[in-house]
């Protein structure tokens, strides 16, 4: 009994549906990934900022990158509004008036990269140029590894990677938690400038024993805030905000190693509101059901060198 191409066709179109039909949502995601054995991060404390902008200057200085002029009439040394290929790291301020920190008045926020434990922008690249460091969990570039496709930009949840558009040898930019600095022994230069303890670095388990904490402080109270690096003595008393009691970046799409903390919700901050499963973890348990055992693939060859076979045979 001879099978026609197109019966042939309609039963690999329908046992394809039947399979990817068997994977339920569970079965479409595989585990949320684990931090690095030595990640650190950031815990950004929006109550304690005062918007001085002198990590914007330090992460400059550190990452040798020049000074934007947005504002020509503005007698203003550097005066970025957003991130860019020129400015790694940005506070900005969300409202105007009233009383900082209430919902009805202002609150700063600090923007960089995540450095997400599971990055959509590392699964994206097509050449390997961003890598996540599997000790520190630091998400770093490889300039010689990059093709300049840019779906790292596309990728990225937090639309952090940008591009030297007008550079005849252009990069991705993006902050890499100042790697080289780490690697001496340092620490990141936003937090070591931070005359608050705003920004604090640090092993990212420490970070996340420190947020909890601070979100068990009862408002209006004063206590010992560490400064700089949490593993240093260096503290100072401030009095507690009233938190909203949600750390930032803890779960959101598998967690990352920077963290907030703010008075007001971090909606009204341009924080965006994001599940807790990564788009990675989505995608790769997509891509398992599909490929599974390799048994899509090899039923496709095999009709078509059937196909090819077939017609073959009719021609001689």
């Amino acid at each position: 009994m001879k099978i026609r191409r197109r019966d042939f066709l309609k039963g690999v179109a329908a046992s394809t549906l039947l399979l990817a039909a068997e994977q339920n949502p569970a079965q479409a995601k595989r585990a949320r990934k684990d931090l690095p054995p030595n990640a650190v991060g950031i815990l950004y404390d929006s109550t304690l900022c005062v918007g001085c902008k002198v990590c914007e200057h330090a992460c400059k200085q550190a990452n040798n990158k020049v000074a934007e002029h947005t504002s020509p009439n503005e007698p203003m040394w550097d005066d970025p509004q957003d991130l860019s290929d020129k400015t790694l790291n940005i506070i900005k301020r969300y409202g105007v008036e009233g009383q900082k920190d209430s919902v009805e008045g202002f609150a700063f926020i600090k923007r960089h990269c995540m450095h997400c434990i599971d990055p959509a922008c590392v699964s994206a690249c097509p050449a390997s140029a961003l890598v996540k460091n599997p000790e520190n969990g630091v998400v770093t570039y490889n300039k010689k590894a990059c093709i300049g496709c840019r779906y790292c930009q596309v990728a990225c949840p937090y639309n952090i990677p940008k591009f030297e558009w007008d550079s005849p040898f252009p990069e991705i930019v993006k902050c890499q938690l100042c790697s080289h600095l780490l690697a001496k022994g340092g620490i990141s230069a936003c937090c070591a400038a931070c005359p608050t303890g705003a920004s604090l670095f640090g092993p990212v388990e420490k970070l996340r024993l420190e947020a909890k904490r601070r979100l068990g402080m009862e408002p209006g109270k004063y206590y010992d805030f560490p400064v700089a690096d949490i593993e240093s003595t260096e503290v100072q008393q401030h009095r507690a905000g009233g938190y909203v009691k949600h750390v930032y970046g803890e779960r959101e799409l598998g967690g990352s190693q920077v963290l907030y903390l703010a008075g007001v919700p971090f909606a009204n901050l341009g924080l965006p509101d994001l599940p807790e499963d990564s788009y990675v973890a989505l995608a790769d348990g997509i891509q398992y059901a599909i490929y599974k055992g390799m048994v899509y693939p090899i039923v496709v060859l095999g009709g078509l060198i059937y196909i090819i076979r077939n017609r073959e045979e009719k021609k001689e």
